[in-house]
């Protein structure tokens, strides 16, 4: 059953009950998010980048991935508090991950560099102290490189796999050791792997990537 609500001061149709994240999204609105998937029944919410504000709820921002819609709702999606929010999120992510813009296959088609430019934010922050990162590169399988230190721990190459693929892929560890990881840290040549490639396609940086996007490979 449909219903109206508000984005910005615009007045939105839209199924009841549906996904505010994607809803927005699908009418043009802008929210940055990285572990965002279509078909959960629940988000993971693990990015904290899609902060947005909801008359009439206390707490300040909540997370667009997380809400329903309703009847009445308006959302503001941009205001000193979500931006403030936003901003932290995003210098966290850095904290955790390996920038090598220039050298990196995802170079410009990186999800990060996206919301960066979009939301004017700094790519090389240094609020956090960088977290060092020594993880080997898995360079073992004939289609995909693995670089766990610029993983972002979103999750979407372990839904993929487990669609698509032989879920050879899920976090490992707690924490700030979380990662995700073969059974046993296996290389991913030694694995079930059937190469799919969804894991490639649904990384949203430079994580896990074709080969063919190395410097000096002939595309197939």
């Amino acid at each position: 059953m449909a219903c109206t609500f508000i984005i910005d001061g615009k007045e939105i149709r839209a199924a009841r009950g549906a996904n505010l994240l994607w809803t927005a999204l699908d009418n043009g609105f802008y929210i940055p998010n990285l572990c965002a998937t279509h078909g959960l029944s629940r988000s993971p919410a693990s990015c904290r980048l899609c902060f947005i504000e909801i008359a009439g709820r206390s707490g300040g921002p909540v997370t667009a991935c997380t809400e329903k819609i309703y009847d009445g709702l308006s959302v503001t999606l941009d205001s000193p508090s979500i931006r403030r929010m936003r901003q932290a999120s995003f210098n966290l992510l850095l904290s955790n991950h390996a920038l090598d813009c220039a050298k990196c296959a995802k170079n410009k088609k990186c999800e990060l560099q996206n919301i960066a430019a979009h939301e004017h934010f700094k790519l090389n922050d240094r609020r956090f102290n960088r977290i060092p990162l020594e993880y080997p590169i898995d360079s073992s399988h004939p289609l995909i490189i693995f670089d766990r230190n610029k993983c972002v721990l979103c999750g979407k190459c372990i839904l993929a796999c487990n669609e698509s693929g032989t879920s050879v892929l899920d976090f490992a560890y707690r924490g700030l050791k979380t990662i995700v990881s073969t059974f046993a840290q296996m290389p991913l040549a030694d694995t079930d792997c059937n190469s799919c490639l969804a894991c490639a396609a649904a990384c949203p940086v430079g994580s896990i990537y074709l080969r063919s996007l190395l410097p000096g490979v002939p595309a197939d």
